[in-house]
This record gives C-alpha cells, structure tokens and sequence, in this order.
C-alpha cells in the first residue's frame, strides 16, 4: 500500500451512496466521475460502473445515444461544459486524435476538456493509441498540475459486459492507487510501470498476437473448407489441447460460424496495426508477420469489409481461395 497524506486518507474514507436496481451501494467518494467514448466498449464500460453505485456523467457525441443510456447512475450530457468540473474522467475514444481534440482542443483554438478540469482532476486513457501521443498526454495534462493514468484493456465488447477485461494500467504510483477502485469493475488489473508509455506499448503489441492468430486461423479453417472437412471439429481439438487461450477459442468459433459483427472493426485493428509497427521501426526490430496482417486487413477494406470485425480475416482467406 502506498504512503498517503491525512487529506488523502480522509478522503478516501468518505462514501457515497447511490441507488441502483433498489439496493444502496456504498462506494469511495472520488469525486464528479466523467465518462468519454461510449462505443460499444465505452457504453458496457460504463454501464458497469452505474451498476457498481457510481454516479457518472457521460459525453455523448450524438442525440441517439442518450436513449441507449438511460439507467441509474448514468447522466448524458451533449454538452463538454458539463464535464468541466469533474474530478475524474475516464476515456474510451478511437484513436490519438480523439483524444487530443476532446482533451486538449482543436487547431481552430477550441479548448480542450483538461484547459478546464481543476487541478490534480486525473484522466484514466483506456484508448488504444500510439506511446508518442501517450506521453504527449501525459506531459500535457501534467503541465496543468493533473494527472494521466494510461488503463488501455484487452477484451471485446461482450467481455466488457461480462467484467472480463484485463486492464494494464501504467503511471505515477499514487495516480494509479486512487483509480484502483473505478478499473477494478472492468475485469484483472496489471500494473506495469509509471510510466504511460509502458501499457500502450504492451497493448499495441499484444493486439498483434491477436491479429496473427486471426490470420493463421483464417488460413488453416480455410484450408479445411477446401479439402471437404469440419473447421470446427478442427477448432475444438486445437482448444481443447495446445491452443486453449481465449483468442482461439472465441475468435476461432466465429471465424468457423462467419460471425463478423464488430467488436473491433477491420479499420480500428488497421490503425492498431500500423501503430505497432512503427513502434517496431522506431525499436529497429522488424515484425515480419504483423506486415503480412496489416496487407491482408487493407484487402479486406478494400473489398467492402472496413465495418466488420477484424475476424472477417477469415472471409478474405475464403475470398482468395474461392471457396
């Protein structure tokens, strides 16, 4: 446990309590909580908060999504003003630009959301963004006396919902301590450093294991296609034996079902792609197969599948065979 001032401690005391599906959930008070990012991740992400007794205030960037966020504990707002005096905000926006736009304004001199967050107010970045724009924000957000907390996850929207998530959490050790008890409702928590760098240079490359592994399972259920056989009976003997990681195991049923409804869609896992990399080229270290993948995920955009899951690997595979 980390040493903490007095003020710190008695403020880690206070609760608040919050009504949610009839019971009073006692929670640590942690300030006005703000949410940005309510994609299909954001959205679970959230609503998993309301439910643990947090009271949140979500950005929504479209009239629609009030609709889809309405339960206790979540209040929607259209308007950024309503989120400058938050004491925490967490982020789940697409990409570096996302964030810098909403955090740090636009080039036509439009504020940012931290030129008015109070001081020592922390941003918990749980986007999947290059290590560059990571310690820009840092750096940014430490300029104006708050604090950066980088929390990208590992996980899709249905383990979002389930609290499955794994979540790698990186940045100054008292920072970290005091969201503990907010990405604790989103699955395992791994501390990697305090630095923000650290856990996106980790999610960046563990996505690339996920996309090679959807390449190969793309290439080998298709081979069985070919030569007349079951590519799931092949799946589950692969899982249920040397291949049993959750990336094969679902990935590899949706592959064989033809399930490409989006979780991470082909053109987000392309970005991710070429952000690893260049974290590569700027490491001097070559990664033969994520090249192979970010081709095969430029063919499948370039054939009408930009919107789907990066599983429709699997139907570019069956595309090129002719199956």
């Amino acid at each position: 446990m980390l040493d903490q001032s007095s003020d710190e401690i008695n403020a880690t005391r206070d609760t608040i309590k919050v009504d949610v599906n009839g019971d009073r959930a006692a929670r640590p008070s942690l300030g006005k909580l703000g949410f940005v990012g309510l994609g299909l991740m954001g959205t679970a992400m959230a609503a998993n908060l309301a439910r643990a007794g947090y009271a949140l205030h979500a950005l929504v960037r479209r009239p629609e999504q009030i609709n889809q966020l309405q339960m206790p504990g979540i209040t929607p707002t259209l308007h950024l003003p309503d989120l400058f005096d938050c004491d925490i905000v967490l982020s789940m926006l697409p990409d570096d630009q996302a964030v810098r736009s909403v955090f740090f304004g636009t080039n036509n001199g439009i504020d940012g959301l931290a030129d008015h967050l109070p001081n020592a107010a922390i941003h918990i970045c749980m986007s999947t963004i290059s290590t560059a724009a990571a310690a820009e924000f840092a750096d940014a957000h430490q300029r104006r006396g708050q604090g950066y907390v980088a929390a990208p996850v590992f996980g899709n929207p249905d383990a979002a919902k389930a609290r499955q998530l794994a979540v790698i959490v990186a940045g100054p050790a008292l920072h970290c301590e005091r969201v503990r008890p907010l990405v604790e409702n989103f699955g395992r928590i791994f501390v990697v450093g305090a630095e923000a760098v650290q856990a996106n240079l980790i999610k960046l490359l563990g996505n690339m294991m996920t996309a090679t592994s959807l390449e190969v399972l793309a290439e080998v259920t298709t081979v069985l296609r070919k030569r007349g056989l079951d590519p799931q009976q092949f799946v589950d003997i692969m899982t249920g034996t040397m291949f049993g990681s959750r990336v094969h195991s679902i990935y590899g049923n949706r592959i064989v079902t033809g399930d490409y409804a989006p979780g991470l869609s082909m053109l987000l896992a392309l970005k991710d792609v070429r952000l690893a990399l260049a974290e590569a080229e700027q490491a001097g270290a070559p990664m033969p197969s994520v090249s192979l993948v970010r081709d095969r995920m430029i063919t499948a955009i370039a054939r009408g599948h930009a919107s789907l899951d990066w599983t429709a690997l699997g139907l570019v595979a069956q595309e090129e065979a002719g199956t």
